[in-house]
């Protein structure tokens, strides 16, 4: 086992930084790579070291594969990145994978597409009263010379919740920092904890592997940088870093609203019974299965009862439907999705008979595909009744800025989005994707995918068909966070 190096990682691995409410996030291309890599060297990055009172400021720092070019990066070292990458999200093969087709295409995005491709993402984080000063600051007086600013992405604070209007962010996985956690191993129960290796390179995984990453020669240029776990005769370029996907998701909240509005028959009650099925969760976010009395392992207390549950007392979907947005998002499965199931009851299922619930096969257990959700909303408030109303001229966009850390973008990021988000197929359904993110474009041997089904216990399930698509993709990319040594390596300040 190895001690986590705090001093080493960017903060926003560790912390999120929920407690500044300003953030902007700037897209900027390598103008001059000596220029940036001197603002490098001294630009303030924040650690990960925790500190009392936390700061009251950060700035956190990622590089997409051409921005580790730009800044003279040698190609040996590049081709070390994982193949998804240093591909990008808007290979045309990805974007099919991702549902980054028909409004989504790349082609309509306003950033991150072929020639529109950010070198860097700077994130700035402050308390409200010290936001603009810290930006000055940071940026100093070489930023100009340094990058070309693409654009400049901002926040807003809806008070811990999305645009639509549901409480956000109350399910995340509960790293294994002290690397207690035994993998690779065999989870009879759904358990919060995931191995940090899933979220830092250098580190094991679910699966006791290390993910690969760029090893280098121990030499000048690497000489500040650790020696790999795996590896200990060569340098760690990778470790104590991450991949952050960043994609800029827009939220038609009127569409939204007005659709649930006219299939609830102008009710407003049925309207959020209708959006919190669509979810999964109420507004306020509370689930819609019952909230289980034994403890999950990693479940923070005080969210107990909001996040105590699986849906094992829901297998036909009655309560929380199988294509709701969180079911999909985290199917909160163990790696034997019913673990006490009898040979003739399984027998049974496999022809195809009994209560549906059993369509998650044992390579979809949900943690080896978690996500660390670090994004942001944008855009005004705007809720029913107020969301009922015609959009005026000028109606400012709203969304969020999805962000989220992995180790392994194929694994956890893009097996989320393909298998579960964009899936028709999904926990055996069919015409339906992700109430809220799918894209209703025809695939093949699927015609229809605007639909959204309910299951009923004993009744005739109910079927929403001709959902609009709700939300649209502007920009994405896939961008490596460094640690700070790896961070100094790039920028050519030598060791650390």
């Amino acid at each position: 086992m190895n001690d986590v190096d705090y001093a080493d990682m960017q903060g926003l691995v560790r912390f999120g930084y929920g407690h500044m409410t300003r953030a902007s996030y700037a897209l900027v291309k390598v103008k001059n790579a000596a220029a940036a890599k001197s603002w490098l060297r001294s630009a303030p990055v924040a650690s990960a070291v925790a500190t009392k009172p936390p700061p009251a400021t950060a700035l956190n720092v990622a590089f997409t594969a051409p921005g580790l070019e730009a800044l003279g990066a040698p190609q040996a070292v590049i081709a070390g990145f994982s193949h998804e990458f240093r591909g990008g999200m808007a290979e045309e093969s990805r974007s099919r994978q991702l549902g980054d087709v028909g409004r989504n295409a790349s082609s309509n995005w306003a950033w991150g597409s072929y020639g529109r491709e950010p070198h860097v993402l700077v994130m700035f984080f402050a308390e409200p009263g010290q936001f603009d000063s810290f930006v000055e600051s940071a940026k100093g007086n070489t930023w100009t010379d340094a990058f070309e600013e693409l654009t400049s992405l901002g926040t807003s604070d809806l008070d811990e919740n999305e645009p639509f209007g549901f409480a956000d962010g109350i399910s995340q996985p509960q790293i294994d920092w002290e690397q207690r956690w035994q993998t690779p191993c065999s989870q009879v129960e759904y358990t919060n904890i995931v191995a940090l290796g899933e979220f830092l390179l250098g580190y094991r995984n679910e699966y006791g592997k290390i993910t690969d990453r760029p090893l280098l020669e121990p030499d000048a240029t690497s000489a500040g940088l650790l020696a790999a776990q795996d590896a200990p005769a060569r340098k760690d370029l990778g470790r104590n870093g991450t991949y952050l996907v960043m994609r800029q998701l827009e939220q038609d909240v009127r569409k939204l609203w007005q659709f649930l509005y006219q299939q609830a028959d102008g009710n407003l009650a049925e309207t959020d019974k209708l959006g919190a099925k669509m979810v999964g969760r109420t507004k306020a976010g509370d689930p819609l299965v019952p909230i289980q009395a034994q403890p999950i392992p990693g479940m923070d207390p005080a969210r107990a009862q909001q996040n105590q549950f699986t849906y094992e007392s829901d297998p036909a979907g009655v309560r929380c439907p199988f294509g709701a947005h969180i079911r999909r998002a985290n199917p909160r499965n163990s790696d034997f999705p019913e673990r006490r199931i009898g040979a003739l009851r399984k027998l049974i299922i496999m022809l195809g008979f009994g209560p549906r619930g059993f369509h998650d096969d044992l390579i979809s257990s949900v943690r080896f595909h978690r996500i660390l959700r670090r994004g942001r909303e944008y855009g005004p408030e705007l809720l029913p009744p107020d969301a009922l109303a015609p959009s005026p001229a000028n109606d400012p966009e709203r969304g969020l800025h999805f962000i989220c850390l992995n180790a392994n973008i194929s694994r956890q990021f893009e097996f989320l989005q393909n298998a579960w988000i964009m899936s028709t197929k999904f926990s055996g359904l069919t015409g339906e994707s992700d109430p809220l993110l799918g894209n209703r474009e025809a695939i093949p041997g699927c015609p229809v995918t605007d639909r959204f089904t309910m299951p009923h216990d004993g009744n005739l399930r109910r079927r929403v068909s001709g959902l609009p698509q709700f939300i649209t993709v502007r920009g994405g990319a896939y961008f490596f966070l460094p640690s700070l040594r790896a961070l100094q390596y790039f920028a050519g300040g030598g060791s650390a």
